[in-house]
């Protein structure tokens, strides 16, 4: 079974609206979202930030696109489909307590700590497509146990379609 904790980038790069993935990223989108819904597992927050974040991109009919339908499942919470874990905050800091406090992932985007931290707590890959930041830390990531599977490659010239 897959168990992976997701970035919102990787069903937005599936729908293929508001963005400029190339169409060997969509499809590699996916096919992972696909793999996933049918017989795997994503790692969500009990807090919802995960979640929240989803909600901003995502349609929850499930249409039009394959983005949205993960999103579908995830908003059902198919028990088979969905585990969610505690991701406990600094009160005093705001900061996620499973990110890490490493000067090295000092510039690393805010947003997108949640799902470090996810990952981290979780011990799994956190998944990505297009997000650059994952792939400029990654190797500050890896040092504090955070590994990231690219969906879409490393080679950035791959993501997203030639202007």
């Amino acid at each position: 079974m897959i168990r992976r904790v997701v970035d919102t980038n990787v069903p937005v790069a599936a729908n293929g609206r508001n963005t400029n993935a190339s169409i060997d990223c969509r499809i590699a989108c996916v096919d992972f979202l696909n793999a996933l819904v049918e017989c795997g597992c994503a790692i969500l927050d009990l807090g919802g930030r995960i979640e929240e974040e989803y909600r901003r991109y995502l349609f929850p009919s499930g249409q039009p696109g394959v983005g949205d339908r993960f999103y579908q499942v995830i908003l059902s919470s198919a028990p088979a489909r969905v585990e969610r874990i505690e991701l406990p905050v600094d009160p005093d800091t705001g900061e996620f307590i499973d990110f890490p406090a490493d000067p090295a992932l000092a510039g690393f985007d805010r947003s997108d700590r949640k799902f470090a931290a996810a990952a981290r707590r979780s011990g799994l890959p956190v998944v990505n497509a297009t997000d650059g930041d994952w792939l400029d830390y990654k190797s500050a990531l890896s040092a504090n146990g955070i590994s990231v599977e690219f969906v879409c490659g490393c080679d950035t010239s791959d993501w997203f379609i030639d202007s």
